[in-house]
């Protein structure tokens, strides 16, 4: 690699970190990409060079954040027995994933689905609409081998287990000092809640 490209990578990872940090803090809509450069000591105009602007460095924080979940719930679906174990295992690693890292839960959990612009937008990231996906597949995989009910839609259990999980998730960032949601204790109202659309 040579040192111009040094410069670029360090440059890059500077805003991705400060924009991280920034946006976790004081949300999206507070925070200037003036205030994203200065903390990452670079230029608004660098920002705008490698992510065209505030919304592009969000939305490579959630890709390269989501990246390396990804690959992990790979490795966790091949060593599952089913369906239903599989949903487990991924969205058990999930809650592990944001628990460790306070910041990137936040932007997940608050700012990753928000409506944004005139029209309104729901703005998804590329990582998070690949784990839907997978979810969804892993809900019709359960039912189609037997681990989850059938009586109600692949799609509408996807809903429901990911939305379980993100809901412990967000009550847990919004009271920290609640000694209630350990990680224990939210996977296991979470297994409890899935174990509880397996097939009868």
């Amino acid at each position: 690699m040579t040192a111009d490209a040094d410069s670029t990578q360090t440059s890059r990872s500077r805003l991705l970190g400060a924009g991280k940090r920034l946006f976790a803090q004081n949300g999206y809509e507070q925070t200037s990409t003036a205030a994203i450069a200065r903390s990452a000591g670079s230029s608004e105009s660098q920002l705008i060079r490698y992510f065209g602007g505030k919304a592009g460095l969000l939305e490579a924080i959630f890709n390269e954040s989501w990246m390396g979940l990804n690959d992990d719930v790979q490795k966790q679906i091949a060593e599952a027995q089913h369906g239903r174990d599989a949903l487990l295992r991924i969205l058990n690693l999930m809650i592990a994933a944001l628990g460790r890292d306070d910041e990137i839960a936040f932007l997940f959990l608050f700012e990753g689905r928000r409506m944004r612009g005139a029209a309104h937008e729901v703005v998804l990231s590329r990582g998070f609409v690949q784990f839907w996906d997978l979810v969804c597949k892993l809900a019709q995989r359960g039912q189609e081998d037997g681990s989850f009910r059938t009586d109600v839609p692949a799609k509408v259990l996807a809903s429901a287990m990911l939305g379980c999980a993100e809901g412990m998730m967000r009550d847990r960032l919004i009271n920290p000092n609640d000694p209630n949601y350990t990680d224990e204790s939210v996977q296991k109202a979470f297994e409890a809640m899935v174990n509880g659309l397996a097939a009868t």
